[in-house]
């Protein structure tokens, strides 16, 4: 027997369908509301409490500590796939088999070349641009290059772009952080792999040769699979909407880039690191900027703990810790504002304030650590959190297509002026 939802208005009840998610989320069908009250809407500033769709690409628990892509948890694939792997696994379904990855990664090799006129664009944005606006207007530019549209209906289409687009914007990435760092651009290696690859693009120099490091890639690589889809959270929803007015990959991806671009979505490792580095010219003592994080009538937050949706604690930020360790480790780094960092997890994961508030650090205070530990400066982190997102977003975009969801069209409740009469100009 179906379920049913009751609403009463003004005395008069309407009835709307719950749905079942496969992961027993309910929610109440509403999209037959404003036809069957004569125009009543509802109001959810942020969309916290709407869902914009039905997915199957992503589950998150943030109660629980829950996140899975596909059904997997974040854990294993963390564990034991690569970065490629996740992200067939996220757009196409299912985890390929060798031969499939094989194909895959081949097929994206041959499409990295990016067009000789991309870096007539790239050379007119001044050295000081910011890279995520580079970023965006580089995949933006790629429509012009690759003009034609994609037909969702044509499997081969859809794999021919999806492919194109994780081939040039690991390209495009190191680009925007060499043109910053005054660096002649790299194509890269095909005999690499695929995170491997985009390394050497970013730091091989021009008098030197690359060095691999096994730790290196393998921190970034889980770093990327953790980032690579977070169910439908600002970017995502963005990608999906400006998808949904038939706007090609390419320009909707653009889109998310911007969305991300914002400090409240992208930017919080960033903030991480700015922190850091404030506490350490205040003198670096940690004890004192977390008892000023205990005082609320103090302005200042602690970065990097906790987390808007994860209530208990984020099962990426149990992932990466290792990583971080193994990286600092690996590297052999000093540098007192990582020093600081650490000092800063200590104590937040023995104070009893930050346990029972169970604000523990969360996988933008790791990944912030890394990036740094590995010269990656403050203002490349958005870009790198990009690429790590660019699979989900092709997922979420490509299902929408497929989906055939109608275009987004929210409602509103206007409180502005009511009818009145226009004034000629001498008169107001």
């Amino acid at each position: 027997m179906s379920r049913i939802a009751t609403l009463e208005i003004d005395g008069k009840k309407y009835e709307f369908p719950i749905v079942e998610g496969t992961e027993n989320e309910i929610a109440i069908d509403i999209k037959s509301l404003r036809g069957s009250t004569g125009g009543i809407t509802t109001l959810d500033p942020g969309y916290k409490n709407t869902g914009s769709c039905e997915s199957a690409i992503t589950f998150l628990n943030g109660e629980k500590g829950v996140l899975r892509y596909r059904g997997y948890s974040i854990e294993e694939l963390a564990e034991k796939a690569n970065f490629l792997e996740v992200a067939y696994l996220l757009i196409f379904g299912e985890l390929p088999t060798r031969a499939q990855l094989d194909k895959f990664h081949s097929d994206i090799k041959a499409q990295s070349h990016v067009d000789e006129d991309v870096k007539k664009i790239l050379d007119g944005f001044p050295k000081s641009a910011h890279p995520m606006g580079v970023l965006s207007s580089l995949t933006s530019a790629l429509v012009a290059f690759n003009p034609s549209s994609v037909n969702v209906d044509s499997e081969e289409d859809m794999y021919n772009a999806i492919v194109r687009i994780l081939a040039k914007f690991p390209v495009l990435t190191a680009w925007a952080y060499r043109k910053r760092a005054g660096l002649p651009l790299d194509y890269g290696d095909d005999s690499l792999g695929y995170v491997d690859n985009f390394l050497k693009m970013m730091f091989k120099k021009p008098n030197g040769e690359y060095a691999s490091d096994k730790k290196v890639v393998d921190a970034l690589d889980k770093l990327l699979i953790l980032h690579a889809d977070h169910e439908q959270n600002c970017s995502t929803s963005t990608v999906r909407i400006v998808g949904s007015s038939h706007a090609g990959l390419f320009a909707s991806l653009s889109a998310g880039i911007n969305a991300l671009w914002g400090p409240l979505h992208g930017g919080a490792n960033q903030a991480v690191i700015e922190m850091l580095e404030a506490i350490k010219e205040d003198g670096g003592d940690t004890k004192k900027f977390m008892a000023k994080a205990k005082d609320k009538e103090d302005p200042f937050r602690l970065m990097g703990f906790g987390h808007r949706v994860y209530k208990n604690f984020d099962p990426r930020a149990k992932i990466i810790k290792k990583s971080a360790d193994e990286v600092l480790e690996s590297l052999g780094i000093q540098d007192e504002v990582l020093d600081i960092a650490k000092g800063l997890e200590r104590e937040a994961l023995e104070d009893s304030y930050f346990v029972d508030r169970k604000l523990y650090p969360n996988v933008d205070f790791y990944s912030g650590i890394i990036y740094r530990a590995l010269g990656i400066p403050v203002e490349m982190f958005t870009p790198m959190f990009a690429l790590g997102r660019l699979p989900g977003w092709i997922a979420q975009w490509r299902e929408m297509r497929l989906r055939k969801e109608p275009i987004g069209r929210p409602r509103q409740v206007y409180i502005g002026e009511t009818q009145r009469s226009f004034k000629p100009i001498e008169n107001r």
